[in-house]
């Protein structure tokens, strides 16, 4: 697998950010869009692709790309949560959910 092999695609219409691997469906994340936001809610890998840093990259890959469009990042799904607790510097981006305040 390389970085050739891999692209993380937006898709408005089905609301979610797909994760290509040679061209393939690997993974995706779900979102929702209010004014000013996107709130990410699910984010899958398929099994047979886990352990290879794709979630990894598909979470850098949509935070990166909604803060370039201008969204505040509301981290409702559990996993793009976890990513943005390990990786510091977009904590200007993001609008915690009150439920997951205490835990950042």
């Amino acid at each position: 697998m390389t970085d050739d092999d891999i692209e993380v695609v937006r898709d408005d219409e089905d609301r979610r950010y797909r994760l290509l691997l040679g061209g393939g469906e690997a993974g995706f994340a779900e979102f929702r869009l209010k004014p000013g936001q996107i709130v990410f809610f699910h984010t899958v890998i398929d099994p047979a692709f886990e352990g290879r840093g794709l979630g990894s990259r598909l979470a850098r890959s949509v935070v990166e790309d909604a803060i370039a469009r201008g969204e505040r990042i509301v981290p409702r799904c559990p996993f793009i949560a976890a990513w943005l607790r390990k990786h510091p510097g977009y904590e200007d981006a993001i609008d915690w959910p009150a439920s997951q305040a205490a835990v950042r």
